[in-house]
């Protein structure tokens, strides 16, 4: 059987840095083949070659057989190509039927495209509300906007960048179900995870990239998930730090009766949450019940009544971003690119947006910016061509690394995270856990929201649940089970009907 994809010998260097060094790899009609490696390994890179975004130095690239120069993502598109990158590429002003309109061939019936994507939506399990704007959906719900768009161009060939890095259990679920099929038609799926759990379950062909080289192909499903991830990684695992128990007092309080103030949101927000200062509290629940208004009225996006948050005793909800700093809140949002940082902007230039520290009468403390980025790149060890280095040229892991340690290298009394660890591999993920328990031991209020059950297990001391606006009763984490939360998650929760 011709190979459906080939690659040979693909090189690409950005300077002095390979991305990827002479990869070769195959991928069969109907083949799932799973990639794995580490933040920075080059696997976005790879791909970005494969859908024609990004032009190789050297090497060869076949397709059914037939030798092919893919010099652009319409080039890609024209063989059968589809690709749903790990950093959405969504127009925020326009609604998810726009977004997929640009993507299908001219002439589509924009009434008939709606009744498909309803249809398609619902038939893969991951249901898409065509006229919503997508500056208006969460990360999870866009992430379901691009699935879908490539999707319903009926591809030959697949690609995934890291697809479920903000889809819910079941959402997952209902993915594999769908990847299954299209396999089972002849379509082949390049799937690239850090979730080693994901690989095991769908694929039984993985390719290893380490420093931008083959470093193996394997059956995952023959290996155990601490053989993959030291494969990855190139070493064992670090472990998750205990939490040690200490002497909570006052840290964040949200308090919500329905309030609209400043939303333009689906649903009204009911509930209480309490998170005490050497506590980390999580919150769980499928994309789009509220998290995201949670999150914008907790770190000042939004002014609500100043009874609603309290931060450290202080009374905070009609107080703005900079004010709530002063306080000792640090934010850390979903979107890595836009939201966290400007993508074109230096880490340096990067490291001001949320801190005023390196100011004085109105100048900037060169030196001082310049030594706190090489301090967020060292102790978080971001990988990244230095201090000068833009944004966007980093992976989302290192990305993620670095906004993450840009917040906590400020010692924040309260700590509060979107997804902190999207799209993140494993040891970077310990590597942002264990110092979210560190910054927790020393004293700090850390509040978690996050798609990931396993995690939220892993490292709160007590967890909610979110369902179309309403928070659930907090519990402890040791005192519920992943299959309770799971429930909870449909809004069954205890006390339910009394919100």
């Amino acid at each position: 059987m011709i190979p459906r994809l080939k690659l040979v010998n693909v090189t690409k260097r950005y300077g002095s840095t390979v991305a990827n060094d002479a990869i070769s790899l195959e991928v069969m009609p109907g083949e799932i083949l799973s990639v794995l490696g580490e933040n920075g390994a080059g696997k976005s890179t790879l791909m970005k070659i494969i859908f024609g975004s990004v032009t190789p130095d050297e090497g060869e690239i076949y397709f059914d057989g037939r030798k092919v120069n893919i010099s652009s993502p319409a080039d890609a598109r024209e063989l059968g190509i589809a690709m749903v990158f790990q950093h959405f590429v969504l127009f925020e002003t326009l609604t998810a039927k726009e977004n997929i309109l640009l993507g299908m061939p001219e002439g589509t019936d924009p009434k008939e495209l709606e009744k498909e994507i309803i249809e398609k939506s619902r038939h893969y399990g991951i249901e898409v509300d065509p006229n919503a704007i997508v500056n208006d959906l969460s990360m999870g719900e866009r992430q379901r906007v691009e699935i879908l768009r490539a999707l319903l161009t009926n591809p030959k060939l697949l690609i995934l960048d890291e697809p479920t890095s903000v889809l819910s259990p079941l959402a997952l679920q209902a993915l594999f179900k769908t990847l299954r099929q299209l396999s089972s038609e002849g379509v082949s799926i390049i799937f690239i995870t850090h979730k080693l759990n994901e690989i095991r379950e769908l694929s039984k062909h993985c390719t290893v990239i380490r420093s931008g080289e083959v470093a193996a192909n394997i059956n995952p499903q023959e290996m155990t998930e601490q053989e993959l991830a030291k494969l990855m990684i190139g070493s064992d695992l670090p472990e998750i730090m205990p939490r040690p128990e200490i002497k909570p007092h006052p840290g964040l309080e949200v308090c919500f009766q329905g309030e609209e103030v400043g939303f333009k949101s689906r649903y009204p927000l009911y509930g209480k949450i309490n998170v005490p200062c050497g506590r980390i509290v999580g919150v769980a629940g499928i994309s789009g019940n509220g998290q995201a208004e949670l999150m914008k009225a907790i770190s000042g996006e939004v002014l609500l009544p100043k009874n609603c948050i309290s931060i450290v005793g202080s009374f905070a909800g009609d107080l703005r971003v900079k004010h709530r700093r002063a306080l000792g809140l640090r934010y850390v949002p979903e979107q890595r690119l836009g939201e966290a940082t400007v993508p074109e902007m230096s880490l340096e230039s990067n490291t001001l947006l949320t801190s005023n520290l390196f100011l004085a009468k109105g100048f900037m403390r060169n030196k001082m910016i310049a030594r706190f980025t090489r301090s967020i790149i060292e102790k978080f060890h971001v990988r990244c061509g230095g201090p000068k280095a833009p944004a966007e040229s980093l992976s989302g892991g290192n990305l993620q690394k670095f906004i993450v340690g840009r917040e906590l290298l400020h010692n924040p009394k309260v700590m509060v995270l979107n997804q902190p660890t999207w799209g993140v591999d494993a040891g970077a993920a310990t590597l942002i856990r264990n110092a979210l328990i560190r910054q927790r031991s020393g004293g700090s209020a850390i509040l978690v929201v996050s798609e990931e059950l396993d995690e939220l297990f892993e490292i709160c001391d007590e967890l909610v649940v979110m369902s179309e606006g309403k928070i659930s009763p907090q519990v402890k984490t040791k005192d519920v089970s992943v299959e309770e939360i799971g429930r909870w998650m449909s809004g069954l929760w205890p006390e339910a009907k009394e919100q």
